[in-house]
């Protein structure tokens, strides 16, 4: 059910063209459009028609946090879609007892999908099976994302950038948190971090790299990303690294 509501999300994606004009402005580059809202209807219609009694927690019109239920990103890349660029996906994770057991990262302008149960390992559309990389780190590449939505967290962040870029090969910054997550369980990126995210954009994604054999964590502390926001992903080689750096960097 999580993969169907995720490809009827990506349906929406697809018919609904270019979305030029936002709809809302939730903060400097913080977008919804008819689209993202479209696209949750349609996925909370999916989830709740097969389980009624399940919760659903979605992005847009978001409600207090669960650890029982679905948790949703409708549109994960917004402001890609509006620019017109196809790195976009639909998040969907089934949470039990605030963990993710259930997780589907759908591509829908790309045709990519990676799906994941909990001991079941990670998949991606065809059926193959999905691992993280062995790269070792000097020669990794990392995914990351800009806190945008809080610029006080700037210094921060700058200084991780900084501490990895000297550890690793290279990174890349494409707009999509989930699917920069899928990627790093697919062994295409090596590592994956980031500051401030929300239990939809990361649930499924975390539960992919975990699934690929990978290691998810926070920035510094032993508590999930999904309550605090500040995620490191990546093979067990790189998180250590992420995880060196994040603590280096603390209060530096």
């Amino acid at each position: 059910m999580a993969r169907h509501a995720a490809q009827a999300g990506g349906a929406v994606i697809r018919s609904g063209g270019r979305e030029i004009s936002a709809v809302e402005t939730k903060g400097r580059g913080d977008y919804v459009t008819a689209v993202d809202h479209q696209s949750q209807r349609v996925i909370v219609s999916v989830l709740r028609a097969a389980f009624p009694n399940l919760p659903v927690l979605a992005e847009e019109g978001a409600g207090p946090a669960l650890t029982d239920g679905w948790v949703v990103d409708p549109l994960d890349g917004t402001t890609n879609h509006i620019l017109g660029f196809p790195v976009v996906s639909v998040s969907v994770a089934l949470m039990e007892r605030g963990q993710p057991v259930v997780g589907v990262v759908d591509a829908p302008l790309l045709g990519w999908r990676f799906e994941a149960a909990r001991g079941g390992g990670a998949h991606d559309a065809s059926g193959r099976r999905l691992s993280v990389s062995r790269r070792p780190v000097e020669r990794a590449v990392v995914a990351t994302g800009f806190p945008f939505r809080a610029p006080e967290r700037r210094p921060r962040y700058l200084r991780m950038l900084d501490a990895v870029l000297a550890e690793v090969e290279d990174g890349r910054r494409a707009g999509s948190a989930a699917l920069d997550l899928a990627l790093t369980a697919a062994g295409v990126f090596d590592g994956f971090f980031e500051l401030g995210l929300r239990v939809w954009d990361i649930a499924a994604g975390a539960l992919l790299v975990t699934e690929a054999g990978g290691v998810v964590g926070e920035w510094v502390g032993d508590g999930t990303p999904w309550d605090s926001g500040d995620i490191l992903a990546g093979s067990p080689a790189v998180h250590a690294a992420l995880r060196r750096c994040a603590t280096a960097t603390a209060t530096a």
